[in-house]
């Protein structure tokens, strides 16, 4: 059995790093006016964003790092995902990121983050400082008040309580809760996924490799990809090689994921990889830098990789959300300020902030995508909208009721899908135009046109808020999104249930992409426990009408 190409299973059902280089959001939204969108106690401009589907926070970083060239504003981020797992990764990014200079080096902080963020395999320093934090952050989050106190940037308000519930246990897993490395084998859930992927094409793995990096993703804009590094993250998922390679061999568990199996008639929870096995985490820091130098070609060929343009690209980000956050009397007078009290690793908060008073990541409810034009808080809120290819079906009227008039959206293509077809790639992009227009907007004009993403605008002359607003009253959006079943790939034994479409179909259903099979039983891990009960009856803060 042979993958067809098109099919879009390499894709996966669950994303855990972007497929598109990382965006300035300000430069993206419209100008804000100060006198209508002024925080009453610090008389700053606010800049509302929300973001489906982001899932890495590449985009929120950039826009923090390049903060400091715009005028001054506070920045409230609206992060939605389909997952709790990206969800807590979000945290423990932003936990990486803001670490406390004098208790973690740029260089260790930055080479931390991307084993994390990109590699399926850690060392065992890294490993120790996932657990660590993880047990942090899953201290913090049943406690909304000790939460508020040491990350005040960080908002979980608008989560259900169950879903509060089900981060924790999330939490737990990666601070070590199930111990030995078969509570998540990623080496062999790895292989195995790769297995059932390329099917009688699994000999000639390396073939498929060099075929599908130099002959899609260098004609599609990614040269810089080095033919060594892609084959290495295919065959063992280790993208980023900072030390020597057998340094590398603790399974990175905040790459795993919850998912019901049906097997022998009967529901079974297991835990196991179903993330990307075909693009990989290059686009998102290593195919662009402002420094040229690093881009350059000697004889035709790239002088640096993508994994080293990423290191300087997440390297120099890093540094420049420090320098920005940290208050101008304290730069040159770090070591005279009083140092923390000694407290427990639980109590001891797992980041340092930097510029708490300017940025806010408020995550909203999975299922919410649709049902948030019901609150009026919510109701041309927005001033740019961005929306991720694995979440394009969710674009309708009912979001372009929370943008306000004249705001910005801008929908990620699938460029760098390595599965797709130009042809593909153009009736995807067909598709996005026909639903950002049935949601209220029209594409920009005097912008460049872009391959990587599409960006539109609302007209001015709707009203959100109002009774008469089509948006708020529709139902579905008008254009039919093609959802053909998963092919029977899987075996019979371990059929997955259908999951929520990755990708917005544009092709007939023979070349649309399906639902991502799920691996063979033998490869499963560890059945996922289930998420403690909670004996107090609470009403979900997402079913409430108050707005965080």
């Amino acid at each position: 059995m042979t993958t067809p190409a098109g099919s879009g299973a390499g894709f996966g059902s669950v994303s855990w790093w972007g497929l598109s280089p990382a965006l300035d959001l300000q430069a993206e939204s419209p100008p804000v006016d100060p006198d209508s969108q002024a925080d009453t106690a610090q008389k700053t401009p606010e800049l509302d964003v929300l973001l489906l589907g982001s899932v890495d926070g590449r985009h929120l970083l950039r826009t923090l790092a390049r903060a400091a060239l715009w005028p001054r504003r506070r920045f409230n981020f609206y992060v939605l995902e389909n997952n709790l797992e990206a969800v807590a990764r979000h945290m423990l990014i932003f936990s990486l990121a803001l670490e406390d200079p004098e208790t973690m080096g740029l260089q260790e902080r930055s080479e931390a983050f991307l084993e994390v963020w990109g590699n399926a395999l850690l060392r065992p320093p890294v490993a120790a400082l996932v657990r660590t934090q993880a047990s942090c952050l899953a201290h913090l989050v049943p406690e909304p008040d000790l939460l508020e106190e040491q990350l005040p940037w960080l908002s979980l308000r608008a989560l259900k309580f169950r879903e509060r519930d089900a981060l924790e246990a999330v939490f737990r897993f990666w601070s070590g809760g199930e111990k030995g490395p078969e509570a998540f084998p990623i080496s062999r859930l790895w292989d195995s996924r790769v297995r059932h992927y390329l099917g009688s094409r699994y000999d000639a793995r390396r073939g498929v490799s060099d075929w599908d990096l130099r002959m899609k993703l260098h004609d599609r804009g990614a040269q810089v990809i080095h033919v060594q590094e892609f084959r290495r993250w295919r065959d063992t998922g280790v993208a980023f090689e900072l030390r020597d390679s057998s340094a590398y061999h603790m399974p990175n568990r905040t790459l795993a994921s919850g998912r019901l199996l049906s097997h022998r008639g009967e529901r079974v929870a297991a835990r196991g990889y179903w993330g990307d096995i075909a693009t990989g985490p290059f686009v998102a820091f290593g195919i662009e830098a402002d420094d040229q130098s690093l881009l350059r070609t000697s004889n035709g060929q790239p002088v640096k990789t993508a994994g080293e343009i990423t290191q300087h690209n997440v390297t120099e980000l890093f540094r420049e959300v420090a320098a920005w956050g940290r208050p101008k009397d304290a730069e040159g007078d770090l070591e005279e300020q009083p140092p923390e009290p000694d407290r427990s690793p639980e109590q001891q908060p797992p980041a340092s902030v930097s510029g708490p008073e300017s940025f806010v990541v408020h995550f909203l409810p999975l299922d919410s995508a649709q049902t948030l034009h019901h609150k009026s808080c919510y109701q041309g809120r927005f001033q740019l909208l961005y929306v991720a290819c694995g979440m394009v079906h969710l674009l309708g009227p009912e979001l372009g009721a929370c943008v306000a008039p004249g705001a910005n959206l801008v929908v990620e293509l699938a460029r760098y899908l390595v599965d797709l077809r130009p042809e593909q790639l153009k009736e995807f992009s067909a598709r996005v135009e026909e639903l950002a227009r049935a949601a209220g907007f029209t594409p920009q004009t005097g912008v460049s046109p872009s391959e990587t993403f599409a960006r539109f605008s609302k007209s001015g002359d709707c009203a959100p808020g109002s009774s008469q607003d089509p948006a708020v009253e529709s139902g579905p959006p008008p254009g039919k999104v093609l959802s053909p079943p998963p092919k029977p790939t899987s075996p019979p034994q371990a059929e997955a249930t259908p999951a929520p479409e990755p990708l917005l179909l544009p092709a007939e259903p023979q070349s649309s992409l399906t639902g991502v099979p799920a691996p063979p039983q033998e490869a499963l891990a560890t059945p996922t426990e289930s998420p403690p009960a909670n004996p107090r009856v609470r009403p979900d803060p997402g079913d409430q009408e108050s707005c965080p």
